[in-house]
């Protein structure tokens, strides 16, 4: 049976056909690997996922996790598929060979990542919050502290999380409040609270790693002066041994529109006065350290929002195939039989969009997993630094647009169903409340927006967005060679339309940032539909160069990239036209929502 989590075969067109990530083994950091690997390792990913992730994310979402006062409590499931995850080695994907690590490529990590993510998004936050906790660790801890912290979490016996928003200060991490006192023995003691701590407690692990902002006392004022932690839930003795409860207290579970099979946490630090902290590198340079990390964290968030928007499709699609109600207007007997209701017009519709928000959105975020690996194997110093510069100004719109308009997929594969979508007996509707938390984390859809207008575009006197529409550009010129001329002229449009934007917001940046910023989540919907445009349009033209289907079996691969190019000519035809409206606001530098005064609401 097809899988419902992720089509396999668009996958592997993305990866192989799209992105050519077999020509990755010709690196040394993946010379160990072959296509045949890298197939098996997703081979497995799905297995897992279907056998031991997907069967129990209902129950996850109806018995959510409980606090009795002691202990928090998951159901079973949740343990038996986190074993068989570790078994697998998957917590040790990216890592090195002499961590015990698959040295895999960050673009199929991810890969595996997504169809974890479609299968049970509760269950996998627990592994993936510790993959993120580990690569800090990998990057900035001392040869101690990994031995006694990263290769434990490699292993699956200890779980991390990142530790990052305060009740008082949401996003604005300037205004953190947590302390760390030196102990005089290298240590630190730790007073605070933080809020929204996904995977903050449970008994799944031997032990609790939490990564944690705070400030040293005398640091200076605002995001200059944030260092970062390592705490243990246990403290963890020289040899690796388990030591007493660290003073780190859970407050209370706090109870999520999706997302229910995670414990969310508030976690109080200190109340004992003893809570026992080792210092992550060097002093105040915390944020800089999760930065490092960000563009990685945020292709996951994105990621995680498109392979939802996906797999809530292919229920669509399925439903869709098998519920018949209805006749097409031409058919006027009442006596004849319903019709699948695919064959109504304004169903394909509404197909149409999810899967051109559902597959752009999960290209795009793996294109971008690809300049992961690009970023720091490429074989020239150029290419490294090409990379960069591409992955820096795609990462806003990699976490948002697939946050955005994949909810808007799950929205629509709900209105599919019908009023049975709208019903907890279908999972279309779990699904749309998992992915609605996917604007929100990893920085708010409007802190997206202000970071690519107010940081990105000027970045290295706007370098990197010269390079993103330098590959726009080529990409329509390759477009009128292949027969694809009207797209590539749209996207030629679109494309001017976004200079023209782009600098005339620049042009006032310097006189009036407010007004620069205003209206920067409407940059950031133009330039999102840009740039899915644009991945749109080299499927397409990959899809036109397919050879033509010949002999037994081959029909299916011929409807494939039909659908590939119908799905493109979906998205110019229907989506790039709203780039207009975006940029018509923009350019006039509209004040309506600047100038609108709070006694006015």
């Amino acid at each position: 049976m097809t899988s419902k989590l992720i089509n396999r075969r668009d996958l592997d067109f993305v990866l192989y056909e799209l992105l050519g990530v077999d020509g990755l083994t010709a690196r040394e950091r993946y010379a160990d690997h072959t296509r045949g690997t890298f197939d098996a390792t997703l081979d497995t990913a799905y297995a897992i996922a279907e056998d031991h992730f997907a069967p129990h994310a209902q129950k996850n979402d109806e018995q959510e996790p409980t606090f009795d006062g002691t202990r928090v409590h998951v159901i079973p499931e949740v343990r038996e598929a986190l074993d068989a995850y570790i078994e697998a080695g998957f917590p040790a994907a990216i890592h090195d060979f002499d961590l015990g690590g698959m040295q895999l490529p960050y673009v199929v990590a991810q890969a595996c990542s997504g169809v974890f993510t479609a299968a049970n998004v509760g269950t996998v936050a627990y592994p993936f919050l510790t993959n993120a906790a580990g690569n800090l660790l990998a990057a900035f801890a001392s040869e101690e502290q990994k031995r006694r912290y990263l290769i434990p979490m490699l292993e699956g016996r200890f779980f991390g999380t990142m530790a990052l928003t305060e009740p008082q200060a949401g996003s604005s991490l300037a205004d953190l409040r947590t302390t760390a006192t030196p102990a005089g023995d290298g240590t630190y003691r730790l007073a605070g609270s933080k809020i929204f701590i996904s995977a903050g407690d449970h008994e799944l692990s031997d032990n609790i790693v939490h990564l944690v902002l705070g400030r040293l006392k005398g640091a200076p004022a605002g995001v200059k002066g944030i260092s970062l932690f390592i705490v243990p839930k246990f403290r963890v003795a020289a040899d690796g041994s388990l030591g007493p409860r660290n003073d780190v207290a859970l407050a209370g579970l706090i109870h999520k529109m999706g997302y229910r099979g995670a414990t969310s946490t508030m976690l109080n630090f200190g109340e004992r006065d003893d809570c026992h902290a080792e210092l992550l590198g060097e002093p105040h340079q915390g944020l800089s350290y999760m930065f490092h990390m960000m563009n990685e964290a945020r292709v996951g968030v994105g990621l995680g929002a498109a392979v939802l928007g996906c797999t809530g499709y292919l229920h669509a699609l399925d439903y869709a195939r098998n519920r018949p109600q209805g006749r097409p207007p031409h058919a006027k007997d009442p006596a004849s039989k319903p019709v699948p209701i695919i064959a109504h017009a304004d169903v394909r519709r509404m197909l149409l969009a999810q899967k051109a928000y559902a597959e752009g959105g999960v290209a795009l975020c793996l294109y971008a997993a690809r300049l992961v690996d690009d970023e720091k194997t490429a074989p020239t110093d150029a290419e490294r630094m090409r990379a960069k510069l591409l992955l820096d100004i795609l990462t806003p719109i990699v976490k948002s647009w697939p946050s955005q308009w994949c909810l808007e997929a799950n929205s629509l594969a709900i209105q599919v169903h019908g009023g049975y979508g709208y019903t907890r007996e279908y999972p279309v509707e779990r699904i749309y409340r998992d992915n609605r938390l996917n604007p929100i984390h990893e920085g708010t859809h409007g802190i997206q927006a202000m970071d690519l207008l107010g940081r990105k575009v000027p970045m290295a006197r706007g370098a990197a967005v010269e390079a993103l529409f330098g590959e726009i550009a080529a990409t329509a010129a390759a477009a009128r060679d292949a027969g694809l001329g009207d797209h590539g002229a749209a996207l030629d449009a679109a494309l001017d339309d976004l200079r023209g934007t782009t600098s005339t917001l620049t042009s006032v940046a310097g006189q009036d940032a407010t007004l620069f910023l205003a209206n920067a989540t409407p940059y950031l919907e133009a330039m999102g539909h840009l740039v899915v445009g644009w991945i749109w349009l080299r499927m397409a033209l990959v899809a036109a160069a397919a050879p033509p289907a010949e002999g037994p079996g081959m029909g299916g691969d011929a409807d494939f990239y039909a659908g590939k190019r119908a799905a493109c000519d979906y998205y110019f035809r229907w989506e790039m036209p709203r780039i207009a409206a975006w940029t018509g606001v923009l350019k006039a530098l509209d004040r309506t929502c600047l100038d609108m005064q709070d006694a006015w609401f």
